[in-house]
């Protein structure tokens, strides 16, 4: 029979064999050892990997939330700001003016002009902004006694890029962009007693007749509102 030691180890009666099972036992130990350092160091070197990897991501989805943020503030037209108007147009070249009434009736309403500048109207006005079919003259006229500038377009002759054009320079409220087929020019823009023909969407005097009726202080109702009524079909913005 094999003696044991004390620890329970297989021992030898032989002191030969007995330092080589010593060295044997510690060699293994050291083995062992190597073993669970090795795996240590795979393990730390795995969640290294992990941690650049999270990084690498989460910084990359940080510059994309930049960038796209930065883009919607670059690339997002800004509203057009210009001062409200005081009804005088006489440095405007070819604008024409005209007196109108301003009685709110029922029905239908055949006006001087095309299209309308003023005149008797529908109670309830027409809602500002963006249309993509024709609007009610007997609504827009009602909203051009509240102040605003109504910019008609012939569809027949103007192109979408000319509409964005127009669109552009626009101020957010206060402005009736629609089409209306068969006016006398490619673009008409109107307010009360006052218009302007134009053949082209870049045409500076847009701006100008903006500056001198938006708001104008001399409409019939310069205070009244300009949304809360009338959406008419169409209605973009």
């Amino acid at each position: 029979m094999t003696p044991t030691s004390s620890s329970g180890k297989r021992a030898s009666g032989n002191p030969a064999t007995q330092a080589q099972l010593n060295q044997t036992a510690k060699q293994q130990r050291e083995a062992q050892k190597q073993q669970k350092l090795a795996e240590y160091q795979r393990q730390l070197e795995k969640r290294r990997r992990s941690k650049i990897l999270w990084w690498v991501v989460g910084s990359t989805a940080a510059l994309a939330v930049v960038a796209l943020v930065a883009a919607s503030i670059i690339f997002t037209p800004r509203p057009v700001s210009i001062p409200r108007g005081d009804g005088n147009g006489s440095g405007v070249e070819g604008v024409q003016t005209y007196t109108n009434t301003a009685t709110h009736v029922e029905g239908d309403v055949t006006y001087p002009q095309t299209p309308p500048t003023g005149g008797d109207h529908n109670a309830m006005w027409l809602n500002c902004g963006v249309y993509s079919e024709p609007v009610p003259n007997v609504n827009a006229v009602h909203s051009l006694e509240h102040g605003a500038v109504w910019i008609t377009y012939d569809p027949a002759v103007v192109d979408q890029s000319q509409v964005d054009a127009l669109r552009s320079q626009l101020p957010s409220t206060y402005t009736i962009l629609s089409p209306y087929p068969g006016i006398p020019s490619p673009i008409v823009v109107s307010a009360w007693n006052a218009q302007l023909t134009v053949d082209k969407a870049d045409d500076p005097r847009i701006g100008e007749f903006l500056r001198a009726y938006w708001r104008s202080t001399s409409a019939p109702e310069p205070n009244a509102a300009c949304t809360g009524a009338l959406d008419a079909p169409g209605k973009q913005s």
